[in-house]
């Protein structure tokens, strides 16, 4: 259906292909894979024929048909409402239905045999076209993805504008092309369209390349990967989990098949430099010198991975709870989001907060940081330092900063070598940390504000939409981060694979309640898949559990005075021996960094001795910190 073929093309002469080739045939479904950077928008905007080749052919067969779906067009506008918008994919059946209304108006005032004749064609042609049908289909697949029956008569421009993407998907899907071309689709959508749309991908008659840094999308619609890489276009035949285990599989096998050609060139080239002035071994050193030169050399494997090696701490632990939030309303007009709902975050409480768009998320991290306006109580926790990272804070980056520099302004008060071991984590490494905001791509971007968020030795984090634009390796990054991240968070997200590998808690919004699943979401979602309706006897024994557990709480009197100023003066030493070793660590870990003491084992010895028994006393002091303040907020109640 469609070839390529030695496709090569070049910006500011680096080459992002070179004479790579690919074939697509019809029902292929393809997830386009590979690093921010690598070419993989480019390369659907060249068989878009929006670019052109600089060298190689991109060929098609007459009956394909492309649809493609990018970031441009967040910026469409239109004042017809998004059904009428959507609908421009029957653009034939369309005019037909105009010229109907057209003939039957004429009708009214001149009836004629030439008239009726028009009328018989276009209503022919109209039904072949499945026109009495394309109002409900265009109907379906824009409450598909997430629109209300009332929003189909809105006008396209009073949606923001990833809805807006929404619609244009609509539009895609409705004119079926023969080649459907998706650059990002989930990062506008929330997890029940991207379910939707799986189905849909699924059984899709034609062929589908998706651009897609969602693992469990990819999972779930493709059943080729092709990956950019090396100015290449790679195939893997079967999904995402297939080609990581195929990938380590091929990379195993080029790495032996590199290291024994790199041993053979080595142990030729040891005998020509060896026998190179001897007149009788002439002819073989001239024959080993053209079998290298013949040679086809095997490249290395390139790792593609990143490991977080620095720890990503703050200066003080909050108080056992984050924030409480007790009998919380918010409504905007009629419309009720939130009504008489409890919920507190714990230290140590890592949230997904998910859920279909619209829902309340939004509005409940608002009410979460003290910016919404509500009825019923919010309580703040004791010493929460708060950090937040959303996309739009990407755009309060200082452009014409360095990178470095940009961190340095975080506040976390790291030396130069600190901040340079953090950016590495990120992939900034070398002169990299040197480059100026502003000529950043989106991703490179989000990773500085990632990096910025996590040293701002905040203990709690509030997190919107953080994968967006982030590839593969920038995603695992963060899942690092926030796995070792020893503070609280809530992350609003609809990457499953994300959310899964970071979250102990889910949080959802539910008949205008703050609903919490204590789990993983893979054991969440089992839940849901298991659920049954409550029945009333079984709801009542909930309720009277409650109320047992209600009555046995401890209750805070005058006798307990005492013993909670006495605990109070035992936390504020045990948090004053803590900043002790916190500093004496400190020192320590500087010293193990140092090349210069592993030459002496003794030295080296001694420091990492010390080493461990401080991080031993350390943790010991923090647990019983912990004890003590979980003991004192019991005796306050």
């Amino acid at each position: 259906m469609l070839s390529i073929q030695n496709l090569s093309y070049f910006i500011g002469g680096r080459a992002l292909f070179e004479e790579a080739s690919l074939h697509i045939k019809p029902k292929d479904k393809i997830g386009l894979i590979g690093l921010n950077g690598k070419g993989k928008s480019t390369l659907l905007r060249l068989i878009d024929e929006e670019y052109l080749p600089d060298a190689g052919t991109i060929s098609k067969s007459k009956e394909c048909t492309i649809g493609f779906l990018n970031q441009d067009l967040l910026s469409y506008q239109s004042d017809d409402s998004i059904l009428v918008v959507a609908m421009e994919a029957f653009k034939e059946a369309v005019a037909l239905q105009r010229q109907i209304d057209s003939i039957l108006k004429k009708m009214e005032t001149d009836y004629n045999d030439s008239l009726v004749d028009k009328l018989t064609k276009a209503q022919e042609r109209f039904e072949a076209l499945d026109g009495y049908t394309m109002q409900a289909k265009a109907e379906e697949i824009l409450e598909g993805i997430g629109f209300k029956t009332r929003d189909l008569t809105r006008p396209l421009c009073e949606f923001s504008g990833g809805w807006r993407m929404r619609v244009m998907l609509a539009k895609l899907l409705l004119e079926k092309p023969s080649l459907l071309m998706l650059d990002e689709p989930t990062n506008h959508l929330d997890l029940p369209s991207i379910e939707w749309i799986e189905s849909y991908l699924r059984s899709y008659e034609g062929s589908v390349i998706v651009v897609s840094h969602d693992r469990e999308f990819l999972n779930n619609t493709v059943s080729k990967i092709v990956e950019v890489t090396n100015s290449q276009l790679i195939a893997y035949e079967g999904n995402y989990s297939f080609y990581l285990e195929e990938k380590a599989l091929r990379s195993e096998l080029q790495k032996n098949a590199f290291e024994n050609q790199q041993q053979q060139i080595k142990q030729t080239e040891r005998f020509i430099e060896r026998f190179k002035a001897k007149a009788t071994k002439a002819r073989q050193v001239q024959s080993r010198v053209k079998s290298l030169e013949r040679m086809d050399k095997v490249e290395d494997v390139v790792e593609e991975t990143a490991a977080i090696n620095f720890r990503f701490t703050f200066q003080q632990k909050s108080g056992r709870f984050i924030v409480s939030l007790k009998d919380i309303s918010k409504s905007y007009g009629e419309l009720q989001i939130l009504k008489n709902t409890t919920a507190a975050i714990e230290r140590g409480d890592k949230i997904a907060l998910i859920g279909a768009n619209g829902k309340g998320k939004s509005t409940l991290l608002r009410i979460i940081a003290g910016d919404e306006q509500i009825e019923g109580i919010r309580e703040p926790g004791y010493n929460v330092n708060t950090g937040f990272y959303a996309q739009h804070q990407l755009e309060s980056l200082h452009v014409e900063n360095e990178i470095l520099e940009e961190l340095k302004q975080a506040g976390s008060k790291k030396t130069e070598l600190e901040l340079r071991q953090v950016l590495g984590c990120f992939l900034f490494s070398g002169d990299d940390v040197f480059k100026k905001i502003k000529v950043l791509s989106g991703g490179e971007k989000s990773r500085v504000a990632l990096a910025k968020t996590l040293l701002s030795e905040a203990n709690f984090l509030m997190l919107d939409e953080p994968t967006n634009h982030l590839d593969f390796i920038s995603e695992n990054i963060l899942i690092q981060a926030l796995q070792q991240y020893q503070g609280s968070f809530v992350v609003v997200s609809h990457n499953r694979y994300f959310v899964n590998k970071v979250a102990n808690k889910i949080w959802y919004i539910e008949d205008e309640q703050i609903k919490e699943y204590p789990g993983t979401y893979e054991e969440y979602n089992y839940w849901v898949s298991q659920q049954q309706p409550t029945s009333a006897s079984t709801k009542k024994e909930v309720e009277t559990e409650k109320t047992k557990q209600e009555n046995t709480k401890p209750r805070h009197n005058a006798s307990n005075e005492k013993e909670i100023k006495s605990i109070k003066q035992k936390i504020e030493n045990i948090e004053n021996e803590i900043e002790t070793l916190e500093k004496k660590e400190k020192d320590l870990e500087l010293q193990l960094a140092q090349p210069v003491i592993y030459e002496n084992e003794v030295s080296y010895s001694s420091v990492n001795t010390e080493y461990k028994q401080v991080t031993t006393a350390l943790e010991q002091a923090n647990t019983k910190w912990e004890e003590l303040l979980t003991k004192i907020e019991l005796l306050e109640k």
